[in-house]
């Protein structure tokens, strides 16, 4: 209960209190409760009034990526980078564990299909339509998913690609994304694992979020799909239109097109007679968290 709560907040004894939060979130009722457990000092970014709540209400321009629009609620709060430091998230790889069995070498595709959130995943019969299209063109592709999307991993991967659905946590993960080419991904958490990885991510962004806040950061990108769809800046949990439309649309030829921009090399050259489409049009890069959405 609230009594609990702030009990044990007050037994932590803190002089200060950051709250971060993403940009359609209040930081009221956390600042209320840390009022009541006596901090005395508050920072957080608030389109609202506060009252007495917040020592520090901070704003942020509308499209701000949300790695800078945290970093800069620290700076307001006195705790800014010091001089040189860039502001980007990155992973030390010493420490991650072996890749799975039957990897091989670096330099192949990774394609996450799925997401906790349905409006957010790449449509099952797209991906498994890009898996066969890259692998095709010589790439070596590589399927991931978590412990509850085996079936889906499955079905994408097909014997086009390596299939390591459930076997790999955060970690397991992290060392497959490591040796990775690229990673062919919908805007759900393994697209900014890679991002900190300094991989390169082939976007298939559905717009129910703006990609300005929430696309990849400071890694090359590229983005595809229908920004303009009707989904667009609802915050969706599930698709509001049949089919998919923002992202059903993407042709699998784009994809290898997006590959093959980001520098990722095919490891064989395709079959004798094989013929792989190219999207209608070239897609275009996006360098970094850009405001574009």
């Amino acid at each position: 209960d609230i009594h609990h709560l702030t009990t044990r907040l007050a037994a932590v004894a803190a002089d200060e209190a950051v709250i971060f939060t993403s940009f359609h979130q209040s930081p009221l009722p956390l600042a209320l409760l840390l009022r009541l457990a006596g901090v005395p000092r508050i920072s957080a970014i608030s389109d609202d009034y506060p009252g007495s709540l917040l020592d520090i209400r901070h704003h942020v321009p509308t499209g701000t990526p949300e790695p800078e629009r945290a970093l800069s609620l620290a700076a307001a709060a006195g705790f800014g980078l010091p001089p040189g430091d860039q502001p980007t998230l990155r992973v030390r790889t010493d420490g991650l564990p072996p890749p799975p069995a039957g990897l091989g070498p670096a330099g192949y595709v990774v394609v996450h299909p799925g997401s906790a959130v349905q409006s957010r995943a790449c449509p099952p019969e797209l991906a498994t339509r890009i898996v066969r299209v890259l692998a095709a063109a010589g790439h070596r592709v590589v399927v991931t998913g978590g412990p509850d999307e085996t079936a889906l991993t499955a079905g994408v991967a097909g014997d086009a690609g390596l299939d390591l659905g459930g076997r790999t946590g955060l970690a397991e993960l992290a060392a497959v994304l490591a040796g990775a080419g690229a990673l062919v991904v919908g805007n759900t958490g393994p697209a900014h694992l890679a991002a900190a990885l300094g991989v390169p991510v082939v976007s298939l962004f559905a717009p129910t979020v703006p990609y300005g806040q929430w696309g990849p950061y400071r890694v090359p990108t590229v983005r595809l799909g229908d920004a303009t769809a009707a989904c667009r800046d609802t915050r969706a949990t599930r698709c509001p239109e049949p089919g998919h439309p923002c992202l059903a649309t993407v042709e699998p030829g784009r994809v290898l097109d997006a590959v093959r921009l980001l520098g990722v090399s095919a490891d064989t050259p395709p079959p004798s007679g094989t013929v792989t489409a190219p999207g209608p049009q070239a897609p275009a890069v996006v360098t970094g968290g850009g405001s574009t959405r």
